[in-house]
């Protein structure tokens, strides 16, 4: 598994001038293009750390194999940008200009731009993508329910005005989407993008890319979001029945669910009437429920689970119970500190309220843009991580070491341990995901075919060839 994150950037100045996003993108990457001459790099922990299209930092998180491993990497990709931020900030007072540089974990700007949260599951070549796609829109148009972002909005056009909250969406990523699955990316963003790149063994695998997905702030979100997906797509490997929900359209229906916050307007299925979200997500937990009692145990070894074990899976499921619960009674209070679409829509709520606000208030904006501040000390949501108002999963130790060191259990460990023997002693290399070499007329190549395999005698080698120099 793997999540690739895309930052917005913006910043305050002193002075009456503004830096563009390509200026403060160029000056928080300046350090790297420094050490590496790119801004293409992977990170000491074998995570992939870039600027992308758009003046979008964006962090593609090292191969991980259990849940909790995932999340870890996820935060440390966060303060991974925010260290690069800090030194810009210091570059910037060191040349007179001043002012503050934000990193968001959010998916549209003020423009209207959206970028995303992807999500990548390695599945079996095995299972047809046309099969795999049926099974699992379903599932992914309806997830907003319970791990989106939320988000102040339009209403959305042709909708019914009752049953929605108006200026208010569960889902940042659902107006923003326009196909069930296609190969396109920004030009027609589809809900799973079909292009084909496992990044390991091509005859044993396919990496399913999830591009419908909001970034969220919460760990215990992120956990329902990926632990959730998990299972179901391991319910479809293993041939478990799941019934059949195909939409007659995708893309009206998870715009339509983004802001009705009962769960329960119809939606028109392709061979038979309608159903509702809270329906929809029912029924896979429920499936869910059933799959984990029999689900069989990984292997735990001396570099950790290999695999996501019951212990981390079981609470996902109950949280995903309660969330579905609190859609039938209408109070969300029990989930109040662990989903972002609530933790947000309370804070709003509870400022509305005391203040009158409309919901074009540019106070509320504010708390919609300053909750996705990663800022340790300024961002919103970890100023409510801190207060106790909002609830955690990983140890905050294990993501400070997951900065700089790259996952035991997977193929990361090979790219983290040549990489570190590379800049130790100074020996020109490249990598990326599935190759380690070893640069110039007496180099060497290692193809890395396997995700699982965190051990290979011929990077072994390559790797005491480059300290015995």
């Amino acid at each position: 598994m793997g999540l690739e994150t895309e930052y917005g950037i913006t910043n305050v100045m002193e002075s009456s001038r503004r830096l563009g996003p390509d200026e403060i993108s160029r000056q928080l990457f300046s350090p790297i293009v420094e050490k590496y001459r790119s801004s293409n790099i992977y990170a000491d922990n074998a995570s992939r750390l870039y600027l992308d299209v758009g003046a979008h930092p964006e962090v593609a998180t090292a191969e991980c194999d259990s849940l909790h491993q995932l999340i870890t990497y996820d935060r440390a990709g966060d303060m991974l940008v925010q260290q690069l931020a800090t030194e810009a900030e210091q570059a910037l007072a060191d040349k007179g200009v001043g002012g503050s540089v934000y990193l968001l974990k959010n998916n549209t700007d003020s423009l209207g731009n959206s970028y995303g949260c992807h999500e990548n599951y390695l599945v079996s070549r095995d299972i047809p993508l046309r099969s795999l796609g049926a099974q699992l829109l379903p599932f992914l148009v309806t997830r907003q329910l319970i791990c989106g972002a939320g988000k102040l909005s339009i209403p959305y056009a042709g909708a019914p005005n009752e049953n929605f909250g108006p200026g208010y969406t569960m889902s940042q990523r659902a107006d923003h989407v326009w196909e069930g699955v296609s190969s396109a990316t920004t030009r027609s963003r589809p809900i799973i993008n079909t292009r084909d790149e496992p990044h390991a063994d091509s005859s044993r695998y396919r990496r399913l890319h999830v591009i419908v997905g909001d970034s969220n702030m919460s760990e215990v979100t992120t956990a329902l979001k990926v632990g959730s997906t998990l299972l179901v797509l391991e319910m479809i490997e293993a041939g478990v029945a799941l019934p059949d929900f195909e939409m007659a359209n995708e893309i009206r229906s998870i715009r339509e669910i983004a802001r009705d916050f009962t769960g329960q307007i119809p939606l028109d299925l392709r061979r038979r009437g309608t159903a509702t979200p809270l329906e929809i997500q029912r029924s896979f937990f429920d499936a869910a429920t059933r799959y984990l009692d029999s689900r069989e145990e990984p292997e735990f070894t001396e570099f950790g689970w290999q695999g996501t074990p019951r212990e981390q899976l079981q609470p996902v499921v109950d949280l995903w119970g309660r969330v579905l619960d609190c859609f039938n009674t209408g109070d969300f209070t029990p989930v109040s500190r662990d989903i972002d679409w609530v933790i947000k829509k309370t804070l709003m709520d509870k400022m509305a309220a005391r203040s009158g606000l409309e919901p074009t208030d540019p106070r509320l904006s504010q708390v919609d843009l300053t909750y996705h501040d990663i800022h340790p000390d300024r961002g919103l949501f970890n100023v409510l991580v801190k207060r106790g108002f909002a609830n955690t999963v990983v140890d905050p130790q294990a993501v400070q070491a997951a900065v700089n060191e790259a996952p035991a259990t997977t193929r990361a460990a090979l790219r983290g341990r040549f990489l570190a023997a590379a800049r130790a002693h100074d020996v020109p290399v490249t990598v990326d995901w599935m190759r380690l070499k070893i640069n110039g007329e007496s180099g060497c190549e290692v193809l890395l075919g396997d995700p699982f395999a965190n051990s290979n005698e011929a990077v072994d080698r390559m790797i005491a060839a480059m300290e015995g120099q």
